[in-house]
C-alpha cells in the first residue's frame, strides 16, 4: 500500500496486511534504535584504543545518545500526534544515517560525540512511532501484547550488537561496520515512508484533545507520578548497564576474557528479547483477570533490585542469572507504556508515551555517565578498575531504585494490600482506560504544546 493511502478510523485492513505494512516496518526501525543503543559495549574497547578514551569519556560518548534521545522525546511526540508516525519516522532515520556516516569517518573525540548525538536524534522516535501505530491500529486490550512483540523484535538489535557484531568487527573493523549501518538505516527509513499507511482520525476529537491536554497535565497526573519514577529508575538503569557497564563489569570484576564476555552479552540480549514477549503475554493475561499492569511492573522492579543487590554484594551465583534479570528489566517498557495507554486519550498517546520516555532516557544518561564518573575516582594502572569502584557506583544506583519502588508501593502499603493493583469488578483495564479518556479531556486545562 502506498504511504499516502488514507483509511478510515475503523479497522479496514486484514491482519496479515497490518502486520506487514504497519507492525514490521516500525519493528525494523526499533531494531536499529536498539542496535545503535547497545553497540557501544562492543566497540568501546576499539574506540578507547584508537582515541585514548578514559572511563568518563567512554561513559559520556555512550550516554550522549540517551541525552539527545531524551531531550527530543516531547517534540517528537507532538509531531507523531500531528503528522503521524510514517512521515516523522521516515525523516528521522535519514538523520540517523547521517550520524552513522559521520561516526564511521570520525577522526577525533568531538566528532564522535556529534555523530553519536545525531544517531540519538535520528532514532529517537523509533519506539514512540511504533507504539503510536499500535495504539492507532490495534484494540486497546491487545496493546500490551502488541507492545511485547514490538519490543521483542526490536530488542533483537541488542542481540546483534553482541556476538554477530564482534564477529564482524574482527573482519571489517568498526568503521566499515558503520558503513553497513548507514545503508541499513536508509533502507528502513525508505521502507517506512513508502509502505506504511496513514489513518484518518476524528479531527474534532483530536483538535479538542490537543487544546485541553498539556505537558503539565501529563506530568501532574497522580497516576503518572506514581508509575514514572519506578519506570524511569528501573528501565533507564537497565539500559545504561546493558549498553555499556555490563561489559566493563564482566571484564574488570568477573575477569572474563573477550570470548566469554561476548558470549554472556549475547545471552543477556536474548534474555531481553524473550523477556519482552513474556512480559507482554503476562500483562495481557493479568488484564483478563482484572489485575493492573502496574502490579507486574512493580514485581519486575523488585526483582531487578534483588539481582543488582546480588551483584553488589558479590553473592556466589552464576553471573548470567542476575545479569539476565537486569536485561529483562530493560524490556519493562512493555508494561509502563501499556499502563500509560490507559491513562490518556488515544489521540495523544504519542505525547504521553514521550513524556514517560523522556524520563527513561534522562535517567539512562544520568546513570551511564554517573557510573563512569564514580568508577573513574579509582585508579586503573593496568587499564582495569577495582571491584570496589563498581560496587560503589552500582550501590548508589540501587538505592535510588529502591526509593522509587517504595514511592510506587505507598498506596498499596497504606491499604495493606487491598485493591491497589486490581481493576474495578467486571471491568478490564481497557474499558477503564476508555472511560478515563473522557474524564481527562474534561479535567485537563491549558494550551497546546
Amino acid at each position: 500500500m502506498s504511504g499516502k493511502t488514507d483509511v478510515s478510523r475503523k479497522p479496514s485492513l486484514p491482519k496479515w496486511r497490518l502486520v506487514l505494512s504497519v507492525f514490521l516496518p516500525f519493528a525494523a526501525g526499533y531494531y536499529l534504535a536498539y542496535l545503535f543503543r547497545t553497540i557501544n559495549a562492543a566497540i568501546s574497547p576499539a574506540l578507547a584504543s584508537d582515541f585514548g578514551l578514559d572511563a568518563a569519556e567512554t561513559g559520556l560518548l555512550a550516554s550522549i545518545y540517551f541525552l539527545v534521545f531524551g531531550l527530543t522525546q516531547i517534540p517528537i511526540g507532538v509531531l507523531l500526534d500531528r503528522l503521524g508516525p510514517r512521515r516523522v519516522q521516515g525523516v528521522l532515520l535519514v538523520i540517523a544515517a547521517g550520524g552513522a556516516t559521520l561516526f564511521g569517518t570520525a577522526s577525533s573525540f568531538p566528532e564522535l560525540l556529534v555523530a553519536r548525538a545525531m544517531i540519538g536524534l535520528g532514532v529517537a522516535g523509533s519506539l514512540m512511532a511504533g507504539l503510536k501505530a499500535i495504539v492507532t491500529w490495534f484494540p486497546r486490550e491487545r496493546v500490551a501484547l502488541a507492545n511485547g512483540w514490538m519490543i521483542m523484535l526490536g530488542s533483537l538489535g541488542a542481540v546483534t550488537a553482541t556476538a554477530p557484531t564482534d564477529w564482524l568487527l574482527s573482519y571489517i573493523g568498526w568503521r566499515s561496520l558503520f558503513e553497513i549501518l548507514t545503508i541499513g538505516t536508509v533502507t528502513v527509513g525508505g521502507l517506512i515512508y513508502i509502505v506504511v499507511p496513514e489513518r484518518v482520525t476524528d479531527s474534532q476529537i483530536a483538535t479538542s484533545a490537543r487544546k485541553q491536554l498539556t505537558l503539565w497535565s501529563i506530568y501532574s497526573d497522580p497516576r503518572f507520578l506514581r508509575v514514572a519514577p519506578l519506570s524511569a529508575a528501573c528501565i533507564g538503569s537497565a539500559w545504561a548497564l546493558q549498553s555499556l557497564w555490563a561489559s566493563a563489569w564482566l571484564t574488570d570484576v568477573e575477569g572474563f576474557d573477550r570470548q566469554s564476555r561476548v558470549t554472556q552479552m549475547f545471552l543477556m540480549a536474548v534474555s531481553l528479547s524473550l523477556g519482552a514477549l513474556l512480559l507482554g503475554a503476562m500483562a495481557d493475561r493479568l488484564r483478563k483477570l482484572n489485575i493492573r499492569t502496574e502490579a507486574l511492573l512493580a514485581g519486575v522492579g523488585a526483582l531487578f533490585i534483588v539481582a543488582e543487590l546480588a551483584l553488589v554484594l558479590r553473592i556466589h551465583l552464576p553471573s548470567l542469572l542476575p545479569w539476565s534479570i537486569v536485561s529483562i528489566a530493560g524490556a519493562a517498557t512493555v508494561l509502563s507504556f501499556a499502563a500509560i495507554a490507559d491513562y490518556f486519550p488515544r489521540e495523544l498517546a504519542a505525547r504521553a508515551n514521550s513524556a514517560l520516555n523522556l524520563l527513561h532516557f534522562g535517567w539512562a544518561f544520568t546513570i551511564q555517565y554517573g557510573i563512569g564518573l564514580v568508577v573513574g575516582q579509582w585508579p586503573s594502572p593496568d587499564g582495569h578498575y577495582p571491584v570496589v569502584a563498581y560496587q560503589a557506583a552500582f550501590g548508589l544506583n540501587l538505592a535510588l531504585q529502591a526509593a522509587a519502588l517504595v514511592w510506587f508501593a505507598m498506596p498499596w502499603i497504606r491499604t495493606f494490600g487491598g485493591n491497589a493493583f486490581r481493576e474495578p469488578p467486571g471491568s478490564l483495564a481497557g474499558s477503564v482506560g476508555s472511560s478515563i479518556d473522557g474524564r481527562i479531556l474534561e479535567a485537563c486545562a491549558g494550551g497546546d504544546w
